[in-house]
């Protein structure tokens, strides 16, 4: 942070900060692990007014009643991420750490988020909306395929789709899967290759981090259990690739109006070069967790995990 950022906060620390977790999505315990080291972080760095909010349906009236000078939004997944409380905190006049409504609404639906982006350049699988009934009838796209919800974060709900697979084919109606808790569903061509990861803070891309499943692929599990994930950061990789996956994800921060934290996943088929790197997802609630991805590339910066949420509420009281 600068030294600007630095004054204000020695200034601030007396604000009133409510920390907003839970909630009732799918990603609510990953949300509590966020919120839960946001406050211990700031109550460290010396805040003495930190309130844990865990969201229920009333929120509005809690947050009125506790009259927060800013809030910091821990809460991952809907209706935390989806632009839903954001509008709600708009209403009220309340500040609050990360995306906005308008950015949030996109970013958290893959195919709005292809719409604003590819057209600018930024390279993501092609890919078609279809009804999970019909997928018992026939594959939408030749196979390996992924299939992921169009409004959920964390690789909630994904599965892939191969030849070789225990789904069957077409996939069978009585197989465990997304096809029964989600309506619709995105399909898109599975990007063999490597996963790697950026965080973007404010207006600056950290770093790239390969993200290596000890089994299967990067799902919510390998995700936030520990010892399931090995983290390479930075990723050894060419370093024309890093630079081209930073500035991606810079670009696709600044596209869809991102504030404080975000964080573009990717997959990079490294036998195509430049050519084989595709971004997934921009993530604009990216977790806060021990093992989460923003405070390992804000520490591998020389950032640590009390300066990097101060820095995302520095960013919100602007």
């Amino acid at each position: 942070m600068g030294n600007s950022a630095d004054r204000e906060l020695r200034l601030n620390r007396d604000l009133h900060v409510v920390v907003l977790m839970g909630g009732w999505s799918a990603e609510r315990e990953v949300s509590l692990m966020s919120g839960r080291g946001v406050a211990k972080a700031l109550r460290g760095n010396g805040w003495s007014r930190v309130t844990e909010l865990d969201m229920d349906r009333d929120v509005a009236r809690r947050l009125a009643e506790l009259k927060p000078d800013i809030v910091f939004n821990a809460l991952h997944g809907t209706p935390g991420e989806d632009g839903s409380v954001q509008g709600m905190m708009d209403l009220m006049g309340l500040k609050y750490t990360h995306s906005g409504l308008e950015t949030s609404v996109i970013a958290i639906d893959k195919e709005l988020t292809k719409m604003v982006l590819v057209p600018h350049g930024i390279r993501m699988p092609a890919g078609r909306i279809v009804e999970s009934e019909s997928l018992f009838r026939e594959d939408p796209i030749a196979r390996p395929f992924v299939l992921k919800p169009v409004n959920e974060g964390s690789s909630v709900g994904v599965a892939i789709v191969t030849d070789d697979g225990n789904y069957g084919s077409p996939i069978g109606r009585d197989v465990e899967g997304p096809w029964h808790h989600f309506d619709r569903l995105l399909a898109e061509p599975f990007v063999r290759g490597r996963e790697l990861t950026v965080a973007v803070l404010g207006d600056e891309a950290l770093a790239v981090t390969e993200l290596k499943p000890l089994a299967g692929f990067y799902d919510y599990d390998a995700k936030y259990t520990d010892g399931l994930t090995e983290h390479v950061c930075p990723a050894e990789v060419p370093d024309k690739i890093a630079a081209a996956m930073k500035d991606m994800a810079l670009n696709a921060h600044r596209l869809l109006g991102c504030r404080g934290a975000s964080r573009s996943d990717f997959r990079w088929d490294d036998e195509r070069g430049e050519e084989g790197i595709f971004l997934l997802e921009v993530n604009t609630q990216p977790g806060m967790t021990p093992l989460s991805l923003v405070p390992e590339q804000a520490k591998q910066r020389g950032t640590s995990y009390a300066q990097l949420v101060e820095t995302l509420i520095a960013e919100a009281l602007k």
